[in-house]
Parts: structure tokens; C-alpha cells; sequence
């Protein structure tokens, strides 16, 4: 990753945040958003020429404790963090996925199979979805592909319905894809899933600009499917120990709510059509 992937980052971050947001008294007329420079420095405790410098990327080894001190001053999460951090290439890990993460382990796709009440899918840091037991497929159907998040809320004309919270969704995996430029800028496939998107959709474009890296949220996300409705449910996200990069995600209702209702009957609704559609094929 290049200084200047560096520096932009620390400028969107800076755009982003208001004085108001980090304690920092002001007056008269503003001539940029966000924060100026200087406050940045001043923030950071180091010099407004210093900080111009790792924005302008004319400075290529900032030390960890002012890298600590910038994510303090611009009020980073672990996330976005752990980004700057391999943009600077003082973060542990900050290397691309081993080879081989596209596959799951079949000891995990079995344990997915087992959870017929329960949607759960892979995907890796790409927002591939690479595997999804029955239930997140039934889930996903609407769609025309489940091949990748960011295409499907982007460029699947479905996306705009089924995700309630169209916008969050949108903002949630376009910075999710900026973290996974973190760990690696040259992998061919992002980068040319970031040209799909941004060529399909000026939302896309719009909100990559915005230069924003973090994870997986843990909110809860209403989803409107089209046999049986909206269904809000909750989610955790769990790292594939045996697989850098990959994520296993597994949603829930809460028990006896509408939504769980309703993904009671998309389950039965699933497996009624698997089973009649076994019986045509016999």
C-alpha cells in the first residue's frame, strides 16, 4: 500500500469529523469541512508540517505511537485502525489472505447444515458469499445471484427493496470493501469489483469517495422478502480461525416476534419447494 493510500485515508477522516465532534473550540467562517490540519496536529500533539507531510505522502515511516496518537485525534474505531495502521505496514497481519480461503472447510459447512432454523453464510473479505446453508439461501432467493453483498445491494435491482435500510447497507459494505484494499491493494479481484461497481452505480461512486474502512456492525438489519415480508433479525459474525479472511455469519430472531414468524415460514416454505421439486426431478 502506497503513501498516498496513506494519506488520502487520513484526509477523508479528517473531512469526516466536525470540531464540535472532537472538542475543538472555533469561530469565524470555515473554508473546509471537517477539521483543519492544524487541529489534526495539534490533536496529535505533532506538527501541522509533520502531519502535511503523511497527507501529501511526502512522509513514508510514521512511527506507532504517532500512528496511535492520529487514530486518537481523529477518533478511529478498532477498525479503522487496524486500516491505518496497514497503510502505514507497521500492522501484524497486514498481509493478504493465505492461499486457499475461498474454499470452506467441510467440517464448518456441515455445521451450517445443521442449523435449519438458523440462515448462516460464509463469505470472505471481498463480500463473496462463498457458501450459505439452506436457509440463507432461501433468505437470499429474491435475488438473481448470491455471489457477492456489494453487487447485490448495488447493482441487483432486488437490493433496493430487500434491504429495508438501503442506505446503511450500502455505506456498511463499501467500507467494507476499502478494508479489504487494506490488506491487500493489488488483489485483481477487488479491484476489479470496485471498477463493476463504480461503472453500475454512482451511489457506488459516491460513497467509495468517502474513503471509509471498518467491519462488520453487529445492529440489527430488517430485511423485506417477498413470499412473507419484512423480517428484522439480529446477527453475529465470527472470524474462521482456519481461514484468514473468511467470516461466518449467522442471523436470529428473536423468539416469538413477527419476524420470527415469518422466518419460520420461509423455512417450511424452502423445504416444501425442495421437497416437491425432488419429487418432479424423480
Amino acid at each position: 500500500m502506497t503513501t498516498s493510500d496513506l494519506g488520502a485515508f487520513l484526509t477523508a477522516r479528517r473531512a469526516a469529523l466536525a470540531p464540535d465532534d472532537v472538542g475543538v473550540r472555533w469561530s469565524g467562517v470555515r473554508r473546509v469541512p471537517g477539521l483543519r490540519r492544524e487541529e489534526v496536529a495539534l490533536l496529535a500533539g505533532v506538527s501541522v508540517d509533520y502531519y502535511a507531510r503523511l497527507e501529501q505522502g511526502r512522509e513514508r515511516h510514521p512511527s506507532l505511537s504517532v500512528l496511535d496518537a492520529l487514530c486518537r485525534a481523529l477518533d478511529l474505531d478498532e477498525d479503522a485502525r487496524g486500516h491505518l495502521l496497514r497503510l502505514a505496514d507497521v500492522a501484524p497481519g497486514s498481509t493478504a489472505p493465505a492461499p486457499g480461503t475461498e474454499r470452506v472447510d467441510p467440517s464448518l459447512l456441515a455445521v451450517m447444515d445443521a442449523w435449519p432454523d438458523t440462515p448462516a453464510f460464509v463469505f470472505n473479505r471481498r463480500l463473496d458469499i462463498l457458501a450459505c446453508n439452506a436457509l440463507a439461501g432461501a433468505l437470499y432467493s429474491d435475488f438473481e445471484r448470491v455471489d457477492n453483498l456489494a453487487r447485490m445491494i448495488f447493482l441487483d435491482p432486488v437490493g433496493a427493496v430487500f434491504f429495508a435500510d438501503w442506505r446503511r447497507s450500502a455505506e456498511s459494505s463499501v467500507a467494507n470493501l476499502r478494508l479489504a484494499l487494506g490488506f491487500d491493494a493489488h488483489d485483481a479481484a477487488t479491484l476489479v469489483l470496485v471498477d463493476e461497481l463504480a461503472a453500475g452505480s454512482g451511489a457506488f461512486a459516491d460513497l467509495w469517495s468517502g474513503n471509509d474502512a471498518r467491519g462488520k456492525t453487529r445492529e440489527a438489519k430488517t430485511f423485506v422478502h417477498s413470499d412473507v415480508g419484512p423480517m428484522t433479525l439480529e446477527f453475529n459474525a465470527f472470524d474462521v480461525r482456519s481461514a484468514p479472511g473468511q467470516q461466518l455469519i449467522v442471523y436470529r430472531a428473536e423468539p416469538g416476534s413477527p419476524s420470527d414468524h415469518a422466518l419460520k415460514m420461509l423455512g417450511s416454505l424452502d423445504a416444501t419447494s425442495r421437497v416437491y421439486g425432488s419429487e418432479a426431478r424423480g
